[in-house]
């Protein structure tokens, strides 16, 4: 008797562990940091997203503050942020997205294909922030390359992530003058960034058992 006791209670809390498995999902879902606006907010409710920027600042060489303001542009540091829908017929039905756009870096789909080849990231996803802070620096990286942008000019740097790398040497930018008043944001976000980061660096510089006591 105490043994099919035994076995109707595990059977019952295989059950249970099955409806809130939903549950410990729903609350591992990232969510967008509390206060947008200040760096060391951000990585101090984040810690991991501050381990993840840093990694991508020593493998390209990019300054935090500069991928950052530009995520915060893309997406509002959402992880499934896409692009606005796209309408037919005078705009009354809907047609899919204007892009294929997707994730924290809002990385189009080629562009996303090439990054995962060239840097052999085979298991990236754009609603990753590890992986969508390393395709930005990667993107940033490239643009010195190409185009001579220093990695530290966010004005510039980001009319080449909104138009691309041909698109900034042919200039489509001159054409949009709302897109200049949006990499002006971002190079005003970019600094302040910078500012907020200094103040607080070296405290996120500590590891997990130093923050504990710090």
């Amino acid at each position: 008797m105490k043994v099919k006791f035994t076995k109707k209670f595990n059977f019952f809390k295989l059950i249970l562990a099955f409806m809130l498995f939903p549950l410990f999902l729903l609350g591992c879902t990232t969510t967008p940091p509390k206060n947008a606006s200040n760096l060391c907010e951000i990585f101090f409710e984040k810690s991991d997203w501050f381990d993840a920027a840093s990694d991508m600042k020593d493998k390209y060489g990019v300054p935090i503050h500069v991928p950052m303001a530009m995520m915060y542009q893309e997406s509002s540091f959402r992880s499934d942020a896409l692009p606005p829908r796209d309408y037919i017929f005078f705009g009354l039905i809907p047609w899919g997205r204007i892009s294929s756009a997707y994730g924290y870096s809002q990385a189009k789909t080629p562009t996303w294909s090439d990054y995962i080849r060239e840097t052999g990231n085979r298991g990236a996803d754009r609603d990753d922030f590890d992986d969508a802070i390393d395709f930005m620096g990667w993107f940033i990286s490239k643009t010195y390359k190409i185009n001579g942008i220093s990695k530290w000019d966010a004005y510039t740097q980001y009319l080449n992530y909104h138009e691309g790398w041909g698109g900034y040497k042919r200039r489509t930018y001159d054409k949009k003058k709302w897109l200049v008043k949006v990499a002006k944001k971002v190079n005003e976000r970019a600094y302040t960034y910078a500012k907020q980061l200094k103040t607080c660096e070296s405290d996120l510089d500590k590891n997990w058992f130093q923050r504990l006591f710090s």
